[in-house]
């Protein structure tokens, strides 16, 4: 009988999961692996739409739901209480590798309980910077990870900075182009029908918490760039944000908006429509790293607001704002006249091939979890 490798994937957003979807599938599909996936965070609460109802919907095998917070958890509660729920489901699976992406604190938490469970760590997107307390968590993992899947050639050097191993650094660009590249996303008309959205023009506004910055700079910030937002009188479907600290006062707005009749608002969109909105838009608004990373791969203008992606590989057409009114609405005007060339910063697609492919060399096996620092100086 085949010795089939034990691997769980971890998701605690609906952006992660996005990225992971194709790659959770390929490996499911494969006789090689057995695979679990480990579902906690926003997609077990009912304010961000209850997301796991689109994984289910997905027919992810082998899922394991678990609660990790409430509406009122702080980020260090999240924290504790992940590490304590993935130290008790990792006693019976007993995995060999662990799947995490990105910078959250579920990510940090399920790594820290693998390295000291004698577990190997995969991290997907390290080597990258924003310049919030993501960038912090985000170099922990790598940190605490033996296995690095990126975006680029500038993310591989970051990890050979911090003193990884050339060796265990793969080149294999963004997850999200995997769907993108699909070339099955829904139709428009079909992604208006399921999101009931009426208009013909629109862009796409999502703004997160900035965790970094004081509270009542932030609420300052928040209510002028929804008031930017009225005043361009223009639509917008407005997405949620995601349940960092701060996000009260981005709530505080949307529910002072949410009878506007240009607002289209959202708690949360399957990956696959989101980007069928993205590719219609006329511009994305906002602090996401998806106008960052996906829009320039539609070549839709970015405005960027503030300083959440202050350190992220950018392009000279993503215009970039600070939270003032006047500055905010100059780029809404600046936007309507920006034409760009589609632009392929994060890869051209079929990570989840070339990381399945990985996996399957014998070699990338033989690691042990114990790692050596690779220091330049010498």
């Amino acid at each position: 009988m085949l010795n089939k490798k034990k691997i769980i994937f971890l998701t605690s957003t609906r952006a992660d999961y996005g990225k992971l979807k194709t790659l959770i599938k390929i490996f499911e599909k494969s006789k090689k692996y057995q695979t679990k996936i480990f579902v906690t965070g926003m997609h077990n609460m009912k304010l961000y739409g209850n997301t796991i109802s689109e994984i289910r919907k997905d027919r992810i095998k082998n899922i394991y739901v678990f609660n990790n917070q409430n509406k009122n958890s702080s980020m260090s509660d999240i924290l504790m209480e992940t590490i304590s729920g993935f130290k008790d489901y990792i006693r019976k699976f007993k995995p060999d590798l662990l799947f995490v992406h990105g910078d959250r604190v579920e990510p940090i938490a399920c790594a820290l309980v693998s390295v000291l469970s004698n577990i190997k760590v995969a991290h997907i997107e390290g080597g990258e910077v924003s310049g919030t307390v993501d960038e912090i968590l985000r170099h922990a993992i790598s940190k605490l990870s033996q296995y690095h899947f990126v975006s680029n050639n500038i993310s591989k050097k970051r990890l050979l900075q911090m003193g990884e191993n050339r060796k265990n650094i793969y080149v294999v660009g963004s997850p999200d182009i995997d769907i993108i590249n699909q070339n099955d996303l829904p139709k428009l008309e079909e992604s208006k029908l399921k999101y009931e959205l009426n208009f013909k023009n629109y862009s796409i506004s999502i703004l997160h918490p900035v965790t970094t910055e004081p509270s009542k700079k932030f609420k300052k910030n928040v209510d002028s760039y929804f008031e930017s937002l009225v005043e361009s009188n223009l639509n917008y479907i407005i997405i949620y944000p995601n349940n960092d600290f701060g996000n009260d006062q981005i709530f505080k707005n949307i529910k002072k908006f949410r009878n506007n009749n240009k607002f289209k608002i959202l708690p949360s969109i399957k990956f696959e429509h989101y980007l069928t909105f993205l590719k219609n838009s006329k511009f994305i608004i906002g602090n996401s790293s998806s106008g960052i990373i996906e829009a320039p791969y539609f070549g839709v203008p970015t405005i960027n607001i503030g300083n959440r992606q202050s350190n992220r590989l950018k392009e000279k057409f993503i215009i970039n704002s600070s939270f003032a009114k006047k500055k905010i609405l100059d780029s809404i005007r600046l936007s309507k006249n920006l034409r760009i060339k589609k632009r392929y910063l994060f890869g051209s697609g079929n990570s989840n091939k070339k990381i399945l492919k990985i996996l399957e060399s014998k070699s990338f096996w033989d690691s042990t979890v114990q790692k050596n620092f690779i220091d330049f100086l010498n």
